[in-house]
């Protein structure tokens, strides 16, 4: 497969960077991880996740978790979980369709930024799921094309500090403030429904939405 199609060449003949396109990926578009861009995906807390729908309808979600999450098994091959979500399955669902993804790695602070692209499966039983708390699937991608982009654009920030959502080593994660809204809780999973009743909590979308504004949610 061809990393340029038609639709690609023809914008680059129009603007003149035919060659500088045909520079660039013999340049920096690899078919594997290399050491240093493997080093560089497993030190990330989060990454951005563009998957395809059955229709051909993209999108693209945040990905989060303590360092190493995200797992370079091999050259080939990029693990990581899916943990606890609002339960729309929607990235994970578009994997199991198409299979198609992207992932943006990007660090903010340096900056510095790898894409992947890859062929990816979702499974409850892959035999490394137990090496990874809280996850209620792992996703498993074999890499087609992976390279550095410039990183001139990215807006520079600091690091504050990491999500108190993440499971911790035992799976453990507080629970998501959105779950403490009454309307809600009949559509819970059992298991979070007892959660919600034993802590006694409950929040108005009002009070939810002022958590949402300030980042607390």
């Amino acid at each position: 497969m061809n990393f340029y199609d038609d639709h690609h060449t023809e914008l680059q003949e129009q603007f003149e960077s035919r060659d500088l396109a045909e520079a660039m990926e013999f340049a920096i578009v690899q078919s594997e991880l290399n050491d240093e861009a493997s080093r560089f995906i497993e030190q990330r807390e989060f990454f951005f996740l563009s998957t395809v729908r059955s229709d051909g309808q993209p999108t693209v979600s945040h990905k989060g978790g303590a360092p190493g999450f995200v797992r370079v098994i091999d050259p080939s091959t990029i693990v990581f979980p899916s943990y606890d979500g609002n339960g729309m399955f929607f990235s994970m669902g578009n994997i199991a369709a198409t299979a198609k993804i992207g992932m943006l790695f990007i660090d903010f602070e340096t900056p510095h930024r790898v894409r992947v692209h890859a062929d990816a499966t979702v499974s409850t039983n892959d035999p490394l799921i137990d090496e990874f708390p809280g996850a209620q699937l792992l996703v498993r991608a074999t890499v087609t094309e992976s390279f550095i982009n410039c990183p001139r654009y990215i807006v520079k920030h600091q690091r504050i500090e990491a999500s108190q959502y993440v499971p911790d080593k035992d799976g453990k994660a507080p629970i998501a403030a959105w779950k403490k809204m009454p309307d809600l809780q009949p559509f819970l999973r059992p298991a979070d429904q007892a959660a919600i009743q034993e802590s006694g909590e409950s929040l108005t979308h009002d009070e939810y939405g002022e958590l949402v504004r300030r980042g607390e949610s």
